[in-house]
């Protein structure tokens, strides 16, 4: 299994841009579908982005798409979201997971998680 320990929320103004990083320990990264989500305070843990091991596929929820962008350097194994033009409805905290396979968007289908990091966007 992978360690994964998430960085990089902060407090940002509304329009204004954060890169998350998710470290990774172990030796499956490189091979490993990686996912983000998040989860607003009384609100279910929702499906944000994934890449495929290699980088070359990825995928977006509809409300993110054209403003986050998923990437991922297997030689740092380190997992990135570059989060721009944030709005007010992207605070949550996030989190960071792995799965056995790209494509899928339901929490289940991931099972190693991160603690989080948390995303406040004044408005």
């Amino acid at each position: 299994q992978v360690q994964l320990v998430e960085s990089g929320g902060g407090l940002v103004q509304a329009g204004g841009s954060l890169r998350l990083s998710c470290a990774a320990s172990g030796r499956t990264f490189s091979s490993t579908a990686m996912g983000w989500f998040r989860q607003a305070p009384g609100k279910e843990r929702l499906f944000v982005a994934a890449i495929n091991w290699s980088g070359y596929s990825t995928s977006y929820s509809e409300s993110v798409k054209g403003r986050f962008t998923i990437s991922r350097d297997n030689a740092k194994n380190t997992l990135y979201l570059q989060m721009n033009s944030l709005k007010a409805e992207d605070t949550a905290v996030y989190y960071c997971a792995a799965s056995r396979q790209f494509g899928v968007t339901g929490p289940r289908d991931f099972g190693s998680w991160g603690q989080g990091t948390q995303v406040t966007v004044s408005s």
